[in-house]
């Protein structure tokens, strides 16, 4: 089956490829567990997909450690600067939710940020700090510590009921990774095409098999991820 296919290569820190829905963005993205980025892995993700490199945070970790969405930030804004009112993301046309965009950050042992290298030690990082076992407030300390914003790395929180309420590629992606058993944190990016537009299905259905990378869609992953949480009463 692909979807075990997929989450044998999560496990394995190797990429996978996500197609989310024909009535959504229609859009695949390639993605990796963040607690396994390397700068090989961004160097592929910028050469090959060409996207937007993000790394998701699940709601409930993003809520106990203080991280906003970005939206919620510049709304706060507004009164010093209406312009942030004004350029609310109420009209995004695939999608009836705000925008899953959270913080940008860089690890402050990069130098500019944007290097892979620099993109990487970030990802990774981060993906160790705020998976630990110890009360947020702790967590936000260390945070602090050991990153700035803004940065290179863009973050997305998920909805707060993981592919019930937002079926983007932040829910399906971070969704993967629960199946999989590794830190819920997901490193994305989308693939993008040479025609200005983003890469048609078949391409990267071809793209996926030249280079051995298992394809899922968002049904597989809604269908899997409904049997996991039902499996184990989990409320995400």
């Amino acid at each position: 089956m692909s979807m075990d296919r997929a989450l044998e290569e999560i496990r394995a820190g190797r990429f996978v490829l996500v197609f989310d829905f024909d009535d959504r963005e229609r859009e695949s993205d390639l993605t990796v567990a963040s607690e396994s980025v390397t700068w090989e892995h961004i160097r592929t993700m910028r050469k090959e997909a060409g996207g937007l490199v993000c790394t998701t945070t699940p709601y409930s970790v993003a809520k106990d450690i203080g991280l906003p969405f970005m939206a919620d930030v510049y709304w706060g804004g507004r009164g010093e600067y209406p312009v942030l009112g004004d350029m609310a993301p109420n009209d995004i046309p695939y999608d009836n939710t705000k925008s899953s965009f959270g913080l940008t950050i860089n690890h402050r042992k990069t130098y500019t940020g944007i290097t892979d290298r620099d993109r990487a030690l970030t990802i990774s990082e981060y993906a160790r700090t705020i998976f630990q076992d110890k009360p947020g407030r702790e967590i936000e300390v260390e945070l602090g510590k050991n990153f700035r914003a803004p940065g290179h790395v863009h973050l997305l929180n998920t909805s707060s009921r993981i592919l019930r309420d937002r079926f983007g590629h932040t829910e399906l992606c971070t969704a993967l990774m629960y199946l999989a058993g590794v830190k819920p944190s997901a490193t994305i990016c989308e693939m993008l095409g040479d025609d200005g537009g983003s890469r048609p299905k078949g391409e990267v259905l071809d793209f996926a098999e030249r280079n051995g990378i298992p394809f899922v869609t968002g049904e597989e992953v809604k269908t899997a991820w409904y049997e996991y949480v039902d499996a184990n009463g989990l409320a995400l």
